[in-house]
């Protein structure tokens, strides 16, 4: 059996102006990065606004198991299905991050015959836009400290800087530090921080950012400190805006690759506040939306996780409204949920895939929340059994959903077509009502307690005196009426990732509260999340070589 990286470099990859002229655009509005990436320009963008609106499909997943569901995988199947129905679709994807590349796994382009190319490039450096995130949130650090140093005019309180430094790479020893030790000249001794790139507020901001005049709004407004009265120091104070944003000028624009069936992919942004957003731009999905009259997009880990903040803060921020959901699951997954060790998996369990399909159930009802049709689909294993996949398929539509199976992986489009007409069915005959799960005007404690009962499935919520304390002063501050975002484990629907299935009688556990000014949200981090992971005891990095011809290996 090929390799996913095998596949993908056995690919006969089209230039991209081909991948572009599918969706008209012409080169001229192509900023080329090599043959097969390119940039979108701004004037594609602002010529192309005023198009009417394609459909916006959302692809999330029940809570991930070491089983592996695939969310990734069908969307690009799901895309390259309606390539082969003939219709005008196109990819919207988040960047992968070199840390869980490195770290957990060894890319995120999809699988099989269902992956976005160039693989290796899309799982490295790519085009760029993440280093120069990084770049963009250490000049600010940079500026921070130097401040400090420089007399520090602003009284900033070097016990309540808030602003922390980050790196694209997995890394735990940088999560607590110490800067500025050496001599006097060497800066003022303080406690530091780092964060990894995808959880920093300059990846928020550079995903719900729609020009350069909102990107560079956003930025002023970043909350980096507190000054000795207690009061916001900003980064429009620290002077840092204009040359942040010239940092972040072409990692402002969406890029553009191709599928291994030439189906365009528009991929830019990727996770924000925590590890478990796996959301693309608005600015990418919003151009995609202009672009054609398909739009496949996704959001990460499970659907309490992605999927609620695609549509309680994306969407509510973006104003989208999204047309139906594909919620992906595998028999796999559902006998890990109902108790089989990761090595039974592939044996026939119908007894453990009932007890499983509770995880399935919460997600769809969570979905329903919101108003949104929904599709299941089932990623295909050769060791799932018709009994198997005949209750699931029964189950789903006892509770108002359509279902199909999904081959993407073994048959690329063609195994998605099934899936793709059932989403075409769906669009056609139920009408999305969407609503997001709370209004703006709950108090940020409402908010929290919402989507822990009501998505979570918990009893109540519980605070760290500090939380509670932040909490208070962030309302004060006048920004209660900004969504949250909740950083949780994928594994669970509650905070603690040993809880399969679908837990009851728990509380949420609040232990940490900080705003995110820019991006317009305030993070809530629950349980034991880090917004700075570890590597494993054996890194992916392990398997990852290249040869003296630059053959990449070790990705997949």
């Amino acid at each position: 059996m090929k390799s996913d990286i095998q596949i993908a470099q056995e690919a006969q990859m089209l230039h991209i102006r081909e991948v572009a002229a599918q969706l008209g655009i012409e080169e001229d509005d192509l900023e080329l990065y090599g043959k097969y990436k390119a940039k979108l320009s701004d004037e594609l963008i602002d010529r192309v606004k005023d198009n009417p609106d394609g459909k916006l499909i959302l692809v999330t997943a029940i809570n991930p198991t070491p089983a592996g569901e695939g969310k990734t995988t069908i969307s690009v199947g799901l895309g390259e299905a309606f390539g082969k129905l003939g219709k005008k679709a196109v990819i919207a994807l988040r960047e992968p991050s070199l840390g869980p590349c490195f770290g957990i796994k060894g890319g995120a382009a999809g699988g099989g015959y269902a992956q976005v190319v160039p693989m290796e490039d899309l799982n490295l450096h790519f085009t760029g836009d993440f280093h120069a995130i990084t770049s963009a949130n250490n000049l600010l650090a940079a500026l921070l400290d130097n401040h400090i140093q420089q007399g520090n005019e602003l009284g900033i309180d070097t016990r309540q800087v808030v602003w922390k430094r980050c790196l694209d790479m997995n890394d735990r020893v940088l999560r607590n530090i110490v800067v500025g030790l050496g001599s006097k000249m060497d800066g003022v001794v303080r406690e530091d921080h780092f964060v990894i790139t995808v959880a920093s507020e300059i990846m928020a901001i550079l995903c719900l950012a729609t020009d350069m005049h909102d990107l560079k709004r956003r930025l002023g407004r970043i909350i980096v400190a507190y000054n000795y009265e207690g009061k916001p120091v900003t980064a429009e104070d620290l002077q840092a805006t204009g040359a942040m944003a010239a940092l972040l000028k072409d990692a402002l624009k969406p890029n553009l690759i191709q599928t291994l069936e030439h189906t365009p992919a528009i991929v830019h942004g990727g996770p924000f506040a925590n590890i478990a957003h796996g959301c693309n731009s608005v600015r990418a999905t919003k151009t995609a939306l202009k672009l054609a009259d398909y739009v496949i997009t996704e959001a990460g880990f499970g659907a309490d996780l992605g999927a609620e903040k695609f549509f309680d803060i994306k969407c509510r921020k973006a104003g989208l409204t999204p047309d139906a959901v594909v919620l992906v699951a595998t028999v796999r997954a559902l006998k890990y949920n109902g108790g089989v060790s990761k090595a039974d998996l592939g044996t026939e369990n119908l007894d453990a895939l009932k007890k499983g399909i509770v995880n399935l159930e919460k997600h769809i009802e969570n979905l329903q929340k919101y108003g949104v049709p929904v599709v299941v689909t089932l990623n295909s294993f050769v060791t799932d059994t018709k009994t198997e996949t005949d209750y699931i398929e029964q189950f789903c539509k006892e509770r108002g959903c359509e279902f199909a199976l999904a081959e993407v992986w073994e048959k690329g489009g063609e195994g998605g077509v099934p899936l793709a007409e059932k989403v075409l069915a769906t669009l056609e005959q139920k009408e999305s009502h969407f609503k997001v799960l709370y209004e703006n005007d709950l108090s940020l404690e409402e908010k929290i307690e919402t989507v822990a009962k009501e998505i979570y499935g918990a009893d109540g919520v519980t605070y760290a005196p500090a939380a509670r304390k932040e909490l208070k002063r962030i309302t004060e501050m006048g920004f209660s009426q900004f969504p949250v975002c909740m950083a949780k484990t994928q594994y669970s629907l509650s905070d603690d990732q040993t809880k399969l299935g679908r837990p009851e009688h728990f509380s949420i556990n609040v232990r940490e509260v900080y705003v995110s000014a820019g991006a317009g949200f305030v993070v809530v981090v629950t349980g034991a999340i880090m917004t700075m992971p570890g590597l494993p005891k054996k890194p992916a990095a392990y398997g990852i070589d290249v040869d003296d011809n630059g053959v990449i290996t070790g990705l997949f």
